[in-house]
């Protein structure tokens, strides 16, 4: 009998995060080198996300990005993780991807979430406020309507109408509800706060409605992975990133990606201090069986189809062993060793 691993997808989220002594656009052209690398390994797809105005992430136009990946590449899906709905007009979005779908005709997908920026500068420079995600059900509604040429406003999406984009919803907490009410794949995360995430599931699960989108409920779980040849190798590539997190939340702005080994002796105050070890604890990571084994219990609790991978760090040499390894925990054809 299959393994959840073997059994499951796995795909990948890239935020084009910035490094410390690098620029923005090397971040984006970064992100395209590793869609083909992770293409070569088998993984499902990979997908692209939206921030605005924040230091340390290049990725603001996920669409633009994703036809660059697309482009770049041949058979791995391309989508966005997400592209957040409050932010724009459903009629702009639905002709995005349908210039994607056109483009690149079955392999796009259309991940939407429901954020808006995150400060009050970029939601006014984005003429938002935090209210605007609370209509996200009924932009949805609008959005999916576009490509079934339903709107009553008589104006027709082209070229989005009539074609099939597979859309998915971000979600935590009332986004789960969003999506079993619409009948659409949800992604969810994050891995480490699994008694939050196992009750999206279960309310997803239990509220799902048919659609013309999706007939079942489809789970994907969305989280940092991180796989190397010893457990203190996997817990560097965590550095980073719960650095930058530690440092949003007690500076107020969320900076590129420091080396490990400039992080690791730096004075904090305590409040740094634990924000930076909750962002390394609970994570999946490890060696390639200390990971197997911390999948198969995620995908056993979850039950979920799909695991969307968004581990990000400075060392890029690293990252790329890191879903080498992964993708043969997976047992990926692109796999270096297979279980």
């Amino acid at each position: 009998m299959s393994s959840p691993i073997t059994s499951a997808r796995f795909s990948v989220l890239d935020r084009s995060r910035i490094r410390e002594g690098h620029t923005g656009p090397e971040a984006l052209r970064d992100t395209v080198r590793l869609a083909q690398e992770v293409e070569r390994l088998g993984y499902h797809r990979f997908w692209v996300a939206e921030h605005h105005g924040v230091p340390g992430v290049a990725g603001s136009a996920p669409t633009v990005l994703a036809a660059a990946v697309a482009g770049a590449t041949r058979t791995i899906r391309v989508g966005t993780g997400g592209v957040m709905l409050p932010n724009h007009r459903p009629l702009v979005v639905a002709e995005q991807f349908g210039v994607l779908e056109s483009l690149f005709p079955g392999r796009i997908d259309m991940g939407l979430g429901r954020s808006v920026g995150f400060t009050d500068g970029v939601r006014k420079a984005l003429g938002r406020d935090k209210g605007d995600a609370e209509d996200f059900a009924a932009q949805l509604d609008e959005l999916l309507g576009w490509f079934r040429g339903t709107s009553p406003t008589g104006v027709r999406a082209r070229p989005a109408e009539g074609l099939t984009v597979p859309p998915f919803v971000l979600a935590m907490g009332e986004g789960a509800a969003i999506a079993a009410r619409a009948g659409l794949p949800l992604v969810i995360g994050d891995l480490r706060d699994r008694d939050r995430m196992l009750r999206g599931i279960d309310h997803y699960r239990a509220r799902f409605r048919p659609s013309v989108w999706a007939s079942e409920p489809y789970v994907v779980v969305s989280g940092t992975v991180a796989v190397a040849a010893t457990p203190e190798e996997a817990r560097r590539l965590l550095v980073p990133e719960a650095w930058s997190m530690a440092h949003s939340r007690t500076h107020g702005t969320f900076p590129p990606l420091p080396p490990a080994e400039r992080v690791e002796p730096l004075a904090m105050t305590a409040r740094e201090r634990g924000l930076y070890e909750s962002g390394l604890a609970g994570q999946v990571a490890g060696t390639e069986e200390q990971v197997a084994h911390a999948l198969e219990s995620v995908l056993k609790e979850t039950g979920a189809q799909e695991v969307l991978v968004t581990t990000s760090t400075h060392d890029r040499e690293a990252l790329l062993d890191c879903y080498r390894r992964l993708a043969a925990v997976a047992g990926l054809d692109g796999g270096t060793t297979r279980r």
